[in-house]
């Protein structure tokens, strides 16, 4: 996935994969995924996707949605709060921002 934001280009192939977290499974209508990655000059990013009654659902007209996606930007607290709720490993934590 590959997304412009601020004049800045975040992609999941080019930047390293921190930790990734989802709920239930692809094809559940509930069911979301989400991974952390770091890109080259140390900024992060949130890319995620999920179902139709997920937080990645999109509205497609007349009371209907449909799966989505999207990559946000996150600033280096709100990427360790991202890990710390999501129970990722102490260690990745520790290791990636030099707790």
């Amino acid at each position: 996935m590959k997304k412009v934001i601020n004049r800045k280009v975040q992609d999941t192939e080019t930047a390293s994969l921190i930790a990734e977290v989802s709920f239930s499974y692809p094809g559940d209508f509930q069911y979301w995924s989400e991974s952390l990655y770091r890109t080259t000059d140390k900024t992060y990013f949130l890319a995620g996707e999920g179902g139709p009654m997920s937080h990645y659902a999109k509205s497609i007209g007349n009371n209907t949605t449909t799966g989505g996606s999207n990559i946000r930007p996150l600033p280096t607290s709100e990427a360790i709060d991202w890990c710390e709720e999501n129970d990722i490993d102490a260690d990745t934590i520790i290791d990636e921002f030099n707790l």
